[in-house]
């Protein structure tokens, strides 16, 4: 079923390759149907998953390179049904963002980004091969740099998608070779065996340095996220709403599959380390974020904060921190992104960032500012909210741990209301 749901994206981009260019009308209303089928087929296997058992489930095996013991292993758990869920319900949004007049003439080589995007992400998230996992956490990048570089809206485009680019592959190399080095002390990459052994404590947190490099990145944590303002900045609207809703997601969805899943020990040795990273993290994205005047940076440095309370979460060991965290990452996937829409929607009209020109927006787009107040409130983490409820569980699971967490990791709610009203 795994292995399906992987292929059905992709046969959206064979589909789509031999369409002619010219045929705009049927490239947009096949994209957006083909999305919503795709959807279709997670909601299926989202009622089809069995939430009474902790084991992974739909479990696939099969033999790439048995010489080497390297296979592809597809199973999921709940952590990956919920990022999988999540990547097909954003995906038609961003299909729709086409539909523009400015994207038309584009929407091909668009739709066909996409699709392979997401193809890419539902076998991220499927795969239990520590080095598959590795090359389809890498091929993200791909996609991503030409959505950016291609369909960016400004001339700093170019510069903004290397700097995606080099960072995430200079964080990526260290991480590859902790997993060689896994690979040559146990024969194997298979993370339901790796997950029964033991390596010698040293060596151990050697491996979770690197590995929390590369997720780190990706998160992104301070001071690890100058890349993420310049490529929100630059990226396409849809661009946005999927950095936001997904890739910012597989840091988080890495630290606690792999780091905190494989090096137990070393994670719980680190804590204070990540605590104060995340504390930093989210005081300093805070005030940032008051200071600037262009809005998709405002939403971009906030989702730094966020990630910061996120990693406190899941490294706190409290299970209500831990759900809190998940419920806070699937909340702002759905937030951030509905903010990216709404400036991508004012961007398209007035083409300018800068918050000082939307002044009175309330008598022309009435609608719309409610709406935007509404996901303003939300990303604030106002009680009634789905972000209220990720903040305060994550945040009731660190008081239970360190007090002193809980109580500046709580700054991070009070400076966010500054910036965001």
């Amino acid at each position: 079923m795994l292995l399906y749901l992987i292929i059905l994206p992709l046969i959206g981009c064979v589909i789509l390759t031999f369409t002619p260019k010219t045929q705009i009308k049927f490239i947009l209303n096949f994209s957006l149907f083909w999305s919503l089928l795709i959807l279709n087929a997670c909601v299926l296997l989202f009622f089809s998953f069995n939430t009474t058992t902790t084991q992974f489930q739909f479990l696939e095996k099969y033999n790439w390179f048995s010489t080497l013991n390297v296979n592809l292993i597809l199973g999921i758990d709940g952590l990956a049904l919920i990022m999988i869920l999540l990547t097909a319900f954003l995906m038609p949004a961003c299909i729709l963002l086409c539909w523009n007049k400015s994207l038309t003439n584009q929407a091909k080589e668009y739709c066909i980004a996409f699709f392979f995007l997401e193809s890419i992400l539902f076998a991220v998230f499927s795969s239990l091969d520590l080095l598959i996992f590795y090359i389809l956490f890498e091929a993200v990048l791909i996609p991503m740099y030409l959505l950016i570089g291609f369909y960016g809206s400004r001339e700093r485009r170019i510069r903004s998608s290397y700097m995606l680019f080099l960072y995430t592959l200079v964080s990526s190399i260290i991480f590859f070779v902790s997993i060689l080095y896994i690979y040559f002390k146990f024969g194997t990459t298979d993370y339901l065996v790796l997950k029964t052994i033991q390596l010698d404590p040293f060596a151990e947190k050697l491996c979770w340095c690197a590995f929390f490099l590369s997720f780190a990145v990706k998160m992104p944590l301070v001071p690890f996220h100058i890349w993420l303002p310049e490529a929100h900045c630059e990226a396409p609207t849809s661009g946005s709403v999927i950095l936001a809703g997904i890739l910012l997601k597989l840091g988080g969805f890495g630290f606690l599959r792999y780091s905190i899943g494989l090096f137990p020990d070393s994670s719980a040795y680190f804590t204070p380390f990540i605590f104060l990273v995340s504390i930093l993290g989210i005081v300093y994205a805070s005030i940032t974020t008051i200071q600037q005047i262009d809005l998709k940076k405002i939403i971009a440095y906030s989702s730094v904060g966020h990630m910061g309370v996120v990693t406190i979460g899941l490294f706190s060991a409290a299970p209500q921190s831990i759900i809190g965290s998940i419920f806070l990452m699937v909340s702002h996937g759905l937030v951030s992104g509905a903010l990216f829409l709404c400036i991508g929607i004012l961007y398209e009209r007035y083409h300018t960032r800068v918050i000082k020109y939307y002044s009175g927006i309330l008598t022309t787009m009435p609608i719309f500012a409610t709406f935007f107040t509404i996901f303003t409130m939300a990303n604030i983490g106002l009680p009634g909210t789905s972000g209220f409820v990720g903040e305060f569980l994550t945040l009731l699971g660190a008081f239970k741990v360190n007090l002193y967490v809980a109580f500046f990791a709580t700054t991070g709610v009070i400076l966010s209301a500054a910036y965001a009203l």
